[in-house]
């Protein structure tokens, strides 16, 4: 009886083992992710003109806890989480001491719902509005790591610590190529926060929202603690150059750099014959700028040939202009035999025409995004498809066709009513 429960119990194992040995590496295993956690940190405004009681009858204070409770209750769990405070801890008249009223109340970790809610609790409108130095302690609290970054600023006011001005801040901080993006709330914003906390948002890529309800905060500050959650694209900083000699070689993905106004940066890709090169920038306009601009990029040989190119244009106020390029190669460049043909090198020359008034700071420069991608060429490089009609050439051969006969048609019944009036 024992031989038997041995034998079965080796047997039973012998199967556990090879059933193991067969399932994929992921099912042995449940290891966690090796993506690096996301990282948000709320900013939130605790100065004295929180005190008001103009929202959903309450204080701005009050409508901002109730948010900030239902919002710590909803956190993902993979989002790494902290708070921090500006002009909740100094009361008195004294610039110098209030300018510098900013505190960490929750590190950035792993998030306890508890005693991140505690934290909360204890916060009472206070002093001053140092939104710059805010701002300057929040990206230090973030610094470090691969991981995307998100900071949340919520404020009834703007900033009362100038010259350190807030938007500046904002662009340095963009400029840091660290891909920190700053979100503000702005709550029943008068013109001037609406437009700070909107300069704010521009420069580091982020979004302004104006908030006149307390669901409206708590839905908000929602989206956005989830949208770091999500998977992105995170761009990779680079510097072009000021010629195509030395420039930085790209590979297929979204980079970004800084530009400053009307300058020339290059950059270079290397394409092989069978391959299209497909390229895209954007330009930001994060500041005031002066009406007529335009945005060009541009490929060409590294001997300065130039092969093609793609520019915009436009007149007013605007965002973001962009501009794209296609460049297919065909496999016929290659050498007859050849297994691996030697690449092209592109120059990519990327180009802006933007200008501002003499009362708008030109540093840092401007933020410029540029996608690379390389995709199958058509089979010939004359192929309609690289004029970008792609396969509707066929549609627009068929309507070439019908206006032409339609138009016989017609000179042929005309010249028949003619002929039949005259004879009449």
């Amino acid at each position: 009886m024992i031989i038997r429960k041995r034998l079965a119990a080796g047997v039973c194992g012998l199967l556990a083992t090879l059933a193991v040995g067969l399932l994929p590496a992921s099912a042995v295993a449940d290891e966690p992710d090796a993506k690096p956690s996301p990282k948000v940190e709320l900013v939130l405004d605790v100065s004295g003109s929180m005190r008001a009681r103009d929202i959903d009858g309450q204080s701005r204070m009050s409508a901002a806890k109730q948010a900030f409770n239902e919002v710590l209750d909803a956190v993902p769990h993979e989002v790494q989480l902290g708070i921090r405070t500006l002009g909740a801890n100094y009361p008195g008249d004294d610039r110098k001491r209030g300018c510098k009223d900013t505190k960490q109340l929750y590190p950035v970790g792993p998030l306890d719902r508890t005693e991140a809610k505690t934290a909360v609790a204890t916060l009472a409108p206070t002093g001053w509005t140092p939104i710059g130095p805010a701002l300057l302690g929040a990206a230090d609290d973030l610094k470090g790591g691969d991981a995307t970054r998100r900071i949340v600023l919520i404020t009834d006011g703007e900033d009362t610590c100038a010259p350190l001005d807030p938007c500046v801040v904002a662009r340095d901080i963009a400029s840091r190529g660290i891909h920190l993006t700053v979100d503000t709330l702005g709550l029943l914003p008068d013109a001037k926060t609406r437009d700070q906390l909107s300069c704010i948002a521009e420069a580091t890529g982020g979004t302004y929202t104006s908030v006149r309800h307390t669901g409206e905060l708590r839905k908000r500050v929602h989206q956005l603690v989830d949208r770091a959650a999500r998977p992105v694209v995170t761009p990779v900083a680079t510097k072009g150059a000021d010629q195509c000699d030395g420039a930085p070689k790209l590979t297929p993905g979204l980079y970004s750099d800084r530009e400053k106004f009307a300058e020339h940066r290059w950059y270079r890709v290397d394409v092989r014959p069978g391959q299209e090169l497909r390229a895209s920038v954007s330009v930001a306009a994060d500041r005031t700028v002066n009406n007529d601009y335009g945005v060009l990029l541009r490929a060409s040989t590294v001997h300065g040939r130039e092969i093609v190119r793609g520019s915009e244009a436009g007149s007013g106020r605007t965002d973001v202009i962009s501009s794209g390029l296609r460049y297919p190669k065909s496999s016929d460049d290659a050498a007859e035999g050849d297994d691996k043909p030697a690449a092209e090198t592109v120059c990519l020359q990327v180009s802006n025409s933007f200008s501002a008034p003499a009362s708008v700071k030109t540093a840092p420069g401007l933020p410029v995004e540029l996608t690379v991608d390389l995709v199958d060429a058509p089979h010939d490089a004359a192929d309609i498809a690289s004029f970008g009609l792609g396969r509707g050439w066929w549609l627009l051969g068929a309507l070439v066709l019908t206006g032409l006969v339609a138009g016989l048609v017609w000179g042929w019944i005309s010249r028949w009513r003619i002929s039949v009036w005259r004879t009449n």
